[in-house]
């Protein structure tokens, strides 16, 4: 479709799980499910709490720039990558070692990366509203796609602390579940 996107939201979502994608040159893809104990996995469905922004937005319109810049081989934004790219390796580590917290802590070191590759990847409310779940009951967390909007993911280390501040900010939380499953056909 011509639309400067990556294609992790889709594998993700063929495969479900808690997954490992490795993106090679060739355009293929390798998928591996990360050998996460049922503590560990239990303990994020338990403390990843998400809340909608209010805010949508095209991710084209935030993606551009970003492709752009690899295309022209800029530095600051390939290094960013490339640093991101470590940050899933040691996220993967983290789960694998049953250190759910030291995630929380990966995703609030990979959001402040995020935000360096393009001004429209976050705005001053969302700033605001990351900055109060930081202050309360949060290790870490992150705006969950693209940027500039949708829904800011936190891992909880007080989630009832958390959900009711950010209550009372007026952002409401969409629960959620690990699907193990992927994409299915249904016949009706």
């Amino acid at each position: 479709m011509q639309e400067p996107i990556g294609k992790q939201d889709q594998y993700i979502a063929a495969f479900g799980g808690i997954t490992s994608f490795t993106y090679k040159k060739d355009d293929t893809v390798a998928a591996e499910p990360l050998r996460v104990s049922m503590d560990t996995m239990f303990d994020l469905e338990d403390n990843l709490l998400m809340f909608f922004t209010g805010y949508s937005r095209s991710a084209s319109a935030v993606l551009r720039d970003q492709n752009t810049r690899t295309q022209q081989s800029d530095a600051d934004m390939l290094n960013n990558l490339h640093y991101v790219k470590e940050l899933g390796y040691r996220s993967a580590e983290a789960l694998m070692q049953g250190k759910p917290v030291q995630f929380g802590e990966l995703m609030h070191e990979h959001w402040e990366h995020k935000k360096r590759r393009s001004g429209g990847m976050s705005n001053p409310r969302i700033d605001e509203w990351y900055e109060l779940g930081m202050k309360n009951g949060a290790a870490g967390g992150k705006l969950v796609g693209a940027g500039g909007g949708g829904f800011l993911m936190f891992y909880a280390t007080d989630r009832n602390r958390l959900r009711h501040t950010m209550a009372k900010a007026g952002l409401e939380e969409v629960r959620f579940r690990f699907d193990f499953e992927g994409t299915k056909t249904v016949l009706s």
